[in-house]
């Protein structure tokens, strides 16, 4: 069964950093995806931030781009997302999405639809 763990959100003030992680299992295939989407209140789920595992590339929103940056332990199949210069508009429920069935060497996407399984969401909460 695929399982995808998120952990490490929180509450931090604006200019504040915070690391999300998400852990993934019960899968063998060696090129996939791991995403973040989040939500915020009243508003549609974004894409964050995507890897691919087959070569490590990165595919980032322009709301986030230069201040968060996503990273793989292929051995650990976890993936990181470190969150920098945090804003008050970053507050949202993070979600981690796994693409499992990509085909090789496809560019990564930030769709909802693009995305098989997902993990709980974890909250990030950014006061001002």
């Amino acid at each position: 069964e695929v399982q995808l763990q998120a952990s490490g959100g929180g509450l931090v003030q604006a200019g504040g950093s915070l690391r999300l992680s998400c852990a993934a299992s019960g899968f063998t295939v060696d090129d996939y995806a791991i995403a973040w989407f989040r939500q915020a209140p009243g508003k549609e789920r974004e894409g964050v931030s995507s890897i691919a595992s087959i070569d490590g590339s990165t595919i980032y929103a322009h709301s986030v781009e230069g201040r968060f940056t996503i990273s793989i332990d292929k051995a650990k199949k976890t993936v990181t997302l470190q969150m920098n210069s945090l804003e008050p508009e970053d507050t949202a429920v993070y979600y981690c999405a796994a693409d499992l069935s990509r085909p090789r060497g496809a560019a990564l996407i930030l769709i909802r639809q693009g995305y098989d399984y997902w993990g709980q969401g974890t909250q990030v909460t950014v006061s001002s």
